[in-house]
């Protein structure tokens, strides 16, 4: 008797728990502002796939906020056992939650039309201190929902300390995983190294292993590897685009890039070629253009800031040209950040000042333009709606980040 009084004890403690966080959460989200797109060009329904995250800031108190569909949401009105993933991820959940649960880092997927597969790696030092890792496989066929998973070891993986997975690709039934690896070295240097793994899938086993760049180097000396942001990460891809950036760390711990010494490679999978891109010719794709650029497996896209107004600039990947250059009609000063996203055949342009010293409002602006003659399909800033007339001028505003569906 004892033992079930104690379930029903705790069952009601936790019902209490519950029903005392929703009623917190709507008391004070009747007290928060909400926000909106004000249009002064274009059409509202260019809003429907735009997500805004950003964040409120009242009385010294932060609250994580979502525009989605022309609506706020404050992650504290979220379930609080749920968890807000990336839109691609959201998506992929929504198909296919079988498959998704525990996979939630969108540059170990590749889907297609037929497939979507999975590669990551989990890692552990053992008892020994030697580094145990192993790639978790998966392989989903969605005409009959049929899931393939399995385990197999990393390749050398006593060398290994740190792996991170950033793209995969199936190519001829075979998946090709590639990984930016720490590895041991001797003595007091330090390698890093770039891996394409082939990974048979009917086998269940790797086939190649194939390092396709090297590093090593000594303190101060300093090496990272960069891939400019991938606008659409899951999706079939001939091409990548690889950065070497070589830089010094002084004794006082200032960090500076040496990008005389620095590259950049572009490898092809179909024909498993590594080039060398020098950038040479003028308007050609370069190093300093590709880190701060956005691609799609085909185009590289660069935004540059010139004499107050946003141009976007397209370079063809195999070849390095540059194919398109428009000027987007948004006038902005240096100190404004801004998110980029490239999708649905248009550019998705969020402007924001950021919160200063004194606590105001500071409207963010939005612009959709055709990306490829760079009309404007709409144009629009945010407006709050303040609880109370009173708070409108005490409330700061920050955008975190731009996605789009």
């Amino acid at each position: 008797m004892k033992r079930y009084l104690c379930s029903i004890i705790i069952s009601l403690v936790v019902l209490l728990s519950i029903g005392t966080y929703y009623v917190k959460v709507a008391s004070s989200a009747s007290s928060l502002p909400t926000y909106t797109f004000k249009t002064s060009e274009g059409s509202v329904k260019e809003l429907d796939p735009v997500i805004v995250q950003a964040t409120l800031e009242h009385h010294n108190i932060y609250e994580p906020l979502t525009i989605e569909s022309d609506r706020t949401k404050y992650d504290s009105d979220r379930p609080f056992w749920s968890d807000r993933n990336d839109v691609q991820i959201e998506r992929l959940i929504k198909k296919h939650r079988s498959f998704m649960r525990g996979r939630d880092f969108i540059n170990s997927f590749y889907e297609d039309d037929d497939f979507l597969a999975y590669a990551s790696v989990n890692s552990e030092y053992t008892k020994s201190g030697k580094m145990k890792a192993e790639f978790d496989i998966g392989l989903l066929e969605k005409k009959d929902e049929d899931e393939t998973s399995f385990r197999i070891d990393v390749p050398g993986q006593e060398r290994v300390m740190n792996t991170e997975v950033r793209d995969v690709q199936l190519i001829h039934s075979k998946l090709q995983v590639l990984t930016m690896n720490d590895v041991y070295s001797n003595d007091d240097k330090q390698t890093k190294e770039v891996h394409l793994y082939t990974i048979d899938l009917a086998k269940k086993k790797v086939v190649n292993d194939k390092t396709l760049v090297s590093e090593t180097f000594t303190y101060p000396n300093q090496v990272d590897f960069e891939m400019p942001v991938n606008t659409s990460p899951s999706k079939p891809n001939n091409m990548i685009l690889i950065s070497i950036i070589k830089a010094v760390t002084d004794e006082e711990g200032v960090y500076e890039e040496k990008l005389k010494e620095s590259k950049l490679f572009s490898y092809q999978y179909d024909t498993e070629k590594l080039s060398t891109i020098k950038g040479a010719k003028k308007e050609s794709l370069n190093l300093d253009i590709a880190r701060s650029g956005y691609t799609d497996g085909k185009n590289l896209y660069a935004i540059a800031f010139k004499s107050g107004k946003y141009q976007m600039k397209t370079f063809d990947i195999s070849s390095g040209a540059l194919t398109n250059n428009i000027q987007l009609d948004l006038a902005a000063g240096k100190e404004e950040a801004n998110y980029v996203a490239i999708k649905n055949g248009r550019v998705y342009f969020l402007l924001r000042s950021g919160m200063g010293e004194n606590v105001t409002y500071k409207p963010a602006h939005l612009l959709i333009a055709d990306l490829k003659t760079g009309k404007t399909l709409y144009k629009g800033e945010t407006v709050m709606h303040a609880a109370k007339k009173k708070n409108e001028q005490k409330t700061g505003f920050s955008v975190n980040n731009l996605e789009v569906k």
